[in-house]
């Protein structure tokens, strides 16, 4: 099960991204707090956008029992909902070439444990689905160079590497110190009453 991501999703989404950092070999790089994920997600002018894969519970051997409860359980019994094991978040970008909107993935994550079952795709294909319907001319994402696993999935659902681009940061002091030479840009610094 696909959904949009809710207020109530924050906290799982986060220990989501944890996990993600940790499968990405940089457990420890990730700063963002609940609060900074709720205000980007629900604050008033939201900068990105989460979906997340839900699954429901199944049998010990992975199947599902037609004679169970909802959840695995003897009959009649009240089903727990599903947990979340994934999600995508984007953001909208802006093409000078086409002159039209897109959409950048910036993550997407399926627990190990739940990968293979779909989840992966049921997610990309979802994003697609808002995309063509908000018309998107296209959705971009980076993968590591090391994670062969995501390539080859991505290959599987006919997406392709851009070559010849490179993706470059200015972060951390970096940053700082260009923006310390910028010349005052009207229009763009907050006006604050005498």
């Amino acid at each position: 099960m696909i959904r949009v991501a809710g207020p109530g999703d924050v906290e799982i989404v986060l220990a989501l991204v944890h996990e993600l950092a940790a499968y990405e070999r940089e457990p420890d790089a990730v700063a963002m707090t609940a609060d900074d994920l709720n205000a980007a997600l629900f604050g008033p002018t939201p900068s990105a956008h989460c979906l997340v894969a839900a699954a429901t519970p199944e049998s010990p051997a992975g199947q599902h029992d037609p004679t169970a409860g909802p959840d695995g359980g003897p009959p009649g019994a009240v089903a727990p909902p599903p947990a979340v094991v994934g999600f995508a978040i984007w953001h909208p970008t802006f093409s000078t070439w086409t002159g039209q909107t897109g959409m950048y993935l910036v993550d997407l994550f399926v627990q190990p444990e739940h990968r293979r079952a779909g989840h992966g795709r049921t997610l990309l294909a979802a994003l697609a689905a808002i995309g063509v319907e908000q018309g998107h001319r296209r959705l971009e994402w980076a993968v590591l160079d090391w994670n062969t696993p995501a390539q080859e999935f991505y290959r599987a659902i006919a997406a392709r590497p851009m070559t010849g681009w490179t993706t470059w940061r200015a972060d951390g002091a970096a940053l700082a110190d260009l923006a310390a030479v910028a010349s005052p840009c009207p229009g763009t610094t907050p006006q604050h009453p005498a």
